[in-house]
């Protein structure tokens, strides 16, 4: 229990830090928000009308649940390059001097970059409301598409952790992470409905975890009308608990080894 209890402590030690850190430099914050505001607006304005979807269903509602998944994915690659940035400046062999939990230094990291792409889910959400975007779901289950979205998020960061451990440079960080994630979001039902796909597109994009994040989304805000069917993909049909599966799949396996990384690279 004592172990437990400097975990929790010195973690959120860190997470303060790291929050803190925010507050002084309100320019990444600021950046951080703009973005999916330049997607929502872009996408609502400029390319809704040229995509086609079932009757009962408005664009807005359509791409909202799609922007909050991708701004969230794109959002926990922050991690990443921040443990990267705190590895150049020598701040992990500081912490690592310091008698506190081998875990802390993650957890701290991924639970305040947690909080951020909070504040971005409600930047955003305001902006729907905004441009036509409405949750027509009970309070407890838009309560619930939110936090499917930052579960999610939250396993997505310790992935980032250990490639920002590996990789070590903030630049290369940014860009490996690209590379995977942006077809991971496009190659998904985030904007276009999967009808769309050419047949072997549309059967990775079923299964892809992003498509299930947003089909949750969609579902638990009421923005996927009855009159609307959806794919007989078993991950579509159940999107929340197969969103869940990878959520604690990721977290099994990149928790152990993003905190083995970090003991590797502190010991270097």
């Amino acid at each position: 229990m004592s172990a437990l209890t400097n975990t929790v402590s010195d973690s959120l030690v860190i997470t303060r830090r790291n929050l803190i850190k925010v507050k002084r430099v309100p320019d990444l914050i600021v950046f951080a928000t703009l973005s999916p505001i330049m997607f929502v607006l872009l996408f609502r304005y400029v390319f809704g009308g040229a995509i086609n979807l079932p009757d009962g269903i408005t664009y807005a509602e359509f791409l909202l649940p799609g922007i909050f998944a991708q701004t969230v994915v794109f959002g926990s690659t922050t991690t990443g390059a921040s443990i990267a940035e705190d590895l150049q400046k020598g701040l992990i062999d500081r912490f690592r001097s310091l008698p506190m939990s081998r875990s802390a230094v993650l957890i701290g990291r991924t639970v305040a970059d947690l909080g951020l792409n909070a504040i971005s889910i409600v930047v955003m959400a305001l902006t729907g409301l905004l441009v036509g975007w409405r949750i027509n779901s009970s309070v407890p289950e838009a309560i619930g598409g939110f936090l499917i979205l930052l579960v999610f998020a939250f396993a997505v960061s310790w992935m980032m952790a250990l490639v920002g451990l590996l990789v070590r440079t903030p630049e290369v960080v940014n860009n490996a992470s690209f590379i995977v994630i942006f077809p991971l979001t496009f190659v998904a039902n985030t904007f276009v409905p999967l009808e769309s796909f050419p047949s072997v597109l549309r059967t990775f994009a079923e299964w892809n975890p992003v498509s299930t994040v947003v089909q949750a989304a969609r579902n638990l805000f009421g923005n996927q009308p009855d009159s609307v069917p959806v794919a007989d993909a078993w991950s579509l049909q159940n999107p929340v608990l197969y969103t869940l599966i990878w959520a604690a799949v990721i977290l099994a396996v990149f928790v152990p080894l993003a905190v083995r990384a970090y003991l590797g690279t502190a010991k270097r």
